[in-house]
């Protein structure tokens, strides 16, 4: 299985960074994972300009990494899922492909070209702190699909 994290993100170091590759060590058992953090000039400048025109940047930059994979948004608006939901996700899945959006969010436009949009909390969250529940619930839920002692 291939899972593929897309966000809308600077690429930087960040204190968070030891922790996502734990993660990373971990689901790697399990499926290969990617990460791919994306705020070209276009993004930088849409961000100067309003919350808008930031997400029209990210509906452009990502509707073409909307492939035949199976894609989840991850948006404050989604479906809130309990980890048992979340494993049914990826349970039979070749590829998955979560995307993370930026400060403003998704425009509906964009949300509409994912298969499914979820939400991991009521809360609002930075991407690197989403990123980060987002790979726990990863692993998580291939500990409940292999029955493994991890989620209990």
């Amino acid at each position: 299985m291939k899972i593929e994290i897309v966000s809308i993100a600077k690429k930087e170091k960040t204190l968070y960074e030891p922790l996502y590759k734990e993660f990373y060590k971990m689901i790697s058992r399990y499926a290969k994972i990617e990460d791919t953090e994306i705020f070209n000039k276009e993004i930088q400048t849409a961000h100067k300009i309003s919350s808008d025109a930031a997400k029209k940047a990210y509906t452009k930059v990502l509707t073409p990494l909307v492939s035949n994979s199976y894609t989840l948004s991850l948006d404050p608006k989604g479906k809130i899922l309990d980890s048992y939901e979340f494993s049914k996700l990826l349970d039979g899945k070749m590829s998955v492909k979560f995307f993370i959006g930026g400060a403003y969010g998704f425009e509906k436009e964009f949300l509409n070209k994912t298969d499914k949009t979820i939400s991991l909390s009521n809360l609002t969250m930075s991407h690197k702190v989403a990123k980060m529940v987002l790979l726990e619930q990863i692993y998580r839920a291939f500990s409940i699909l292999n029955n493994h002692p991890y989620h209990k």
